[in-house]
């Protein structure tokens, strides 16, 4: 990746955790998961709101460091109104990123390549990952509290 392109996906990163989007608490959700990562002290709650099989509102809220916020905020713009199918296809091309490399050729996750370079910091990935594994313990209705440990 060029410098001037690392350059961008430093700003994206750095905007989503200073003015996340959808930081708060949803009132009407059907699913809740708190998501805690003792490394880093991220702790972040994950909420869905489901109207039969589609994510009709998704939110977080709670504290993080920039990767786990920015990250988090780009997970809720992702899975918004996506159907449940679709949305686990999403957390899963996200994962892959992490997990093997491949970047996410999903439209909705062009965003989140700005994170790729998290991989090269195996502590990090946890804080990328953090909301995601939060979000899929929702859309399988595992209403609880998960660590990263």
């Amino acid at each position: 990746m060029n410098d001037s392109l690392m350059d961008i996906y430093r700003q994206r990163v750095l905007e989503h955790s200073r003015a996340p989007h959808n930081k708060r608490q949803l009132a009407d959700a059907d699913r809740e998961v708190t998501g805690f990562n003792p490394l880093c002290g991220d702790k972040l709650t994950v909420y869905l709101s489901l109207n039969e099989d589609t994510v009709c509102d998704v939110a977080f809220d709670g504290t993080g460091c920039a990767i786990a916020v920015a990250s988090a905020s780009m997970m809720t713009d992702a899975l918004k109104n996506e159907s449940v199918a679709n949305a686990r296809d999403l957390i899963a091309g996200f994962n892959a990123m992490f997990s093997d490399g491949t970047l996410p050729q999903q439209d909705k996750l062009e965003e989140t390549r700005a994170l790729e370079n998290v991989r090269d910091y195996p502590s990090r990935i946890k804080c990328a990952t953090l909301a995601w594994s939060a979000a899929e313990a929702a859309l399988q209705n595992d209403n609880l509290q998960i660590s990263t440990e």
